[in-house]
Order: structure tokens, then sequence, then C-alpha cells
């Protein structure tokens, strides 16, 4: 049985936190170097990818692709500028196609 994966891609700043805490870390501070890093630790067997709002602004045909699939998941995270509002809305969007109403 193979074992899954964490991982968190973006700016330095923002994920260098992540490696203290045992996860892979993939400083990217492109939305073509994230978007390099997320397909290859898609097909590397990471179940869990962290990726920081400010890539994922520009990456909506690549998350796209993995949001139907069961790995990896792909969690948007706020960067060293803040939230941007992307993930919770993602979120929101998620439990509302789960609950079917808007509970948040």
């Amino acid at each position: 049985m193979s074992e899954y994966k964490i991982a968190a891609i973006g700016d330095r700043d923002s994920v260098m936190g992540f490696r203290a805490l045992g996860l892979e870390v993939v400083p990217a501070e492109d939305p073509e170097g994230a978007k390099a890093a997320l397909h290859r630790l898609a097909k590397e067997n990471y179940a869990i990818i962290y990726l920081t709002e400010g890539l994922a602004q520009h990456m909506a045909p690549e998350i796209a692709r993995y949001k139907d699939a069961v790995t990896p998941a792909v969690i948007l995270i706020p960067g060293r500028e803040g939230s941007l509002g992307i993930g919770l809305d993602a979120v929101k969007t998620a439990v509302e196609r789960a609950v079917g109403a808007d509970i948040l």
C-alpha cells in the first residue's frame, strides 16, 4: 500500500513554515513554476497540495483539472499578502454542492 504525501506550493516566505510540520515545500515565485510543480506533485502520489491564493488566482484551469479527482485535494491558503478570499469562496461552493444550500 502506498503512502500519501502532503505538499505546499507558494512563495518562499509563505510556505517555508510548512517544512517544520513535515510537509514537502515547493517554493514558486510565478504561476508557471507553480503549474509545473502542481502537475509534478499530482503525479507523485501527493494527496493534499496547499497552494497560495496569490498563485492560484492565475491557475484556474489547472486547479479545475483536479477539482473532482479523489487526489490530490488542492487547498488554497493565504500567502504573505494575506487572504484574497479565493479559498473561502471555494469552501463555500464545495459546502453548497454537498449540502444543497449555502449554510455558511
